[in-house]
């Protein structure tokens, strides 16, 4: 970086000294054992709130959206932040507020699914996202996680993913 010409910062001049930039990332996870404990009049307000989740810790949620047992969320953090303790925060701050709003025997799965999105993504991820009812018509979740985890080459033991 400095000026133009190529020259270090003259008075006056000041390098940026912060980091610059987002990551976008898909988030994968599902209810304690798959059960199906989000319920349809549950969701809207539990996306808004995990929505509401990221954008307190000064990200963005593109798009929030999940059946019954499972929930995807496409989201822009800062790169400061790591994918591990975004899904910490949203997780732990939402089984609270289900358990106190709605069911005390909510619980998310221990673990989850991260995979990276590139910018020109976005839009068919979004799809993705917002067409999963029709997509679990013909796919389970534990089908759509271990396609997930191929598609992206993630090695897995199965017998570790599904809590």
């Amino acid at each position: 970086m400095g000026n133009s010409e190529g020259r270090s910062p003259g008075r006056g001049e000041r390098r940026l000294s912060h980091t610059s930039g987002y990551i976008l990332l898909h988030l994968i996870f599902s209810t304690q054992g798959r059960r199906p404990l989000i319920k349809p009049e549950l969701r809207p307000d539990l996306f808004a709130y995990l929505g509401g989740i990221i954008r307190e810790i000064r990200g963005t949620a593109l798009i929030i959206n999940g059946t019954v047992d499972h929930v995807h969320m496409l989201v822009r953090i800062r790169p400061a932040q790591s994918a591990a303790e975004i899904v910490r925060i949203v997780k732990v701050n939402s089984s609270k507020w289900v358990r106190g709003k709605w069911s005390s025997n909510f619980a998310w799965q221990t673990g989850y699914g991260v995979f990276s999105v590139s910018e020109s993504s976005v839009p068919a991820v979004k799809k993705y996202i917002a067409e999963q009812e029709e997509h679990h018509r013909k796919h389970s979740f534990q089908e759509e996680f271990l396609a997930f985890l191929k598609k992206n080459h993630v090695e897995y033991d199965e017998r570790y993913i599904w809590d």
